[in-house]
């Protein structure tokens, strides 16, 4: 994707090479991704793919949270790529998502594995905070991406010691590293709040985080107490 000033967050021939060499997915994943692309709904991007398994692999989570399903796509991705006696919790809050996301996820190979809550994310995270606290090993936040920072308090209380936090779109097709006055007034919240969430956990004590310019960008922080 081509920014203003001319460069790109990773040269489009060199990430459409790199798609060439991934695995095939299974064919209900594949439709799966067919259809959301045809309909646009935002799902993960091949190259985040690849980096997700490679994470999941190296990883081998017990427990998987989920924050931002949409019609379910990278739950089931995640389901089929970790352990055997991994589960997942994935939630969402739109609607119109749910009801696809519901129906996706009742077909799928390992659905028992998957348990979807429904309802909004950060009334979820408290209340998940109060009672499953440092439960989850792999967390990962693909929601809406001006309340990252609202959600990183009940992530932390929820994310185990050694476990890892994988936040999804933090550089915003290369617009986060712009200055705030080379942004439409419409984009400027969703700008500033983004670049907070990326200060905020590339300095935490608690965290050792890397920014990795993959997909649309990927921060990958592992808990260090």
């Amino acid at each position: 994707m081509k920014l203003r000033n001319n460069y790109m967050i990773v040269d489009e021939r060199i990430t459409a090479y790199i798609n060439t060499l991934e695995k095939e997915l299974p064919s209900y994943l594949y439709e799966l991704e067919k259809t959301a692309l045809t309909e646009g709904v935002p799902i993960i991007r091949k190259e985040t793919q690849t980096f997700l398994r490679f994470l999941l692999a190296v990883k081998n989570p017990c427990q998987i949270l989920e924050i931002g399903a949409a019609v379910g796509f990278s739950a089931l991705f995640m389901s089929e790529y970790m352990p055997e006696d991994c589960n997942i919790t994935t939630i969402e809050k739109v609607e119109m998502r749910l009801v696809k996301a519901r129906k996706n996820i009742a077909s799928a190979p390992r659905k028992d594995k998957i348990t979807l809550l429904e309802g909004d994310a950060l009334l979820l995270l408290k209340k998940m905070a109060m009672k499953r606290k440092a439960e989850y090993d792999f967390i990962f936040l693909d929601a809406a991406k001006a309340q990252y920072m609202n959600f990183l308090p009940e992530i932390m209380k929820l994310l185990a010691k050694g476990g890892l936090l994988v936040t999804d779109n933090v550089l915003q097709d290369g617009t986060v590293a712009e200055s705030r006055y080379g942004i439409t007034r419409r984009d400027r919240t969703i700008h500033t709040r983004m670049r907070e969430y990326l200060y905020t956990i590339t300095h935490m004590e608690e965290l050792e985080t890397a920014v990795i310019p993959v997909g649309d960008g990927v921060t990958v922080s592992t808990k260090l107490k």
